[in-house]
């Protein structure tokens, strides 16, 4: 792990400009139902998208969809730091969007199902704030496709 002190002055700086207060207490959920009865959706910060869709910038808010029925092996990754290794999502895409062990958690009965739609976020790049209004967006889409829950992978 590189210490701060030898990044240079930008990158510090945009680093510290990240600190931010607690969260404070966690509000907890109790669920109602069992998991094998609820929908789920995969949600991820690595930046993935599908080869003929727009690629993430650097610094980006907004999200992509991620087909379901697509084919995950097709995704790439537009997450881009020296300080992060691909390798493991090049080799298994499951390490940041573990959509083929949902399958088979959906197929086994240890969950009610997936849902038609995940999505991908670019991590890393911005203060929260800034993704308000794609959450918002999300939150709403998650509730239209009756999602009950999300498995989140931060990356």
């Amino acid at each position: 792990m590189v210490r701060l002190i030898d990044l240079p002055k930008y990158e510090r700086e945009h680093l510290m400009s990240k600190v931010q207060p607690p969260l404070g207490p966690m509000v907890w959920t109790h669920l109602n139902r069992e998991i094998a009865e609820l929908r789920i959706a995969l949600i991820t910060t690595a930046g993935l998208h599908f080869r003929d869709a727009p690629g993430f910038e650097f610094i980006d808010s907004t999200f992509r969809p991620i087909s379901g029925s697509e084919d995950a092996d097709n995704l790439v990754m537009s997450h881009s730091s020296v300080n992060f290794d691909k390798v493991g999502f090049t080799e298994d895409v499951n390490l940041v969007f573990p959509i083929d062990r949902f399958r088979e958690l959906e197929a086994d009965g240890k969950i009610g199902s997936l849902a038609e739609i995940h999505y991908s976020f670019m991590g890393a790049g911005l203060n929260p704030e800034a993704y308000v209004t794609s959450a918002s967006q999300v939150a709403g889409l998650l509730k239209q496709d009756k999602v009950d829950a999300v498995f989140l992978t931060p990356v």
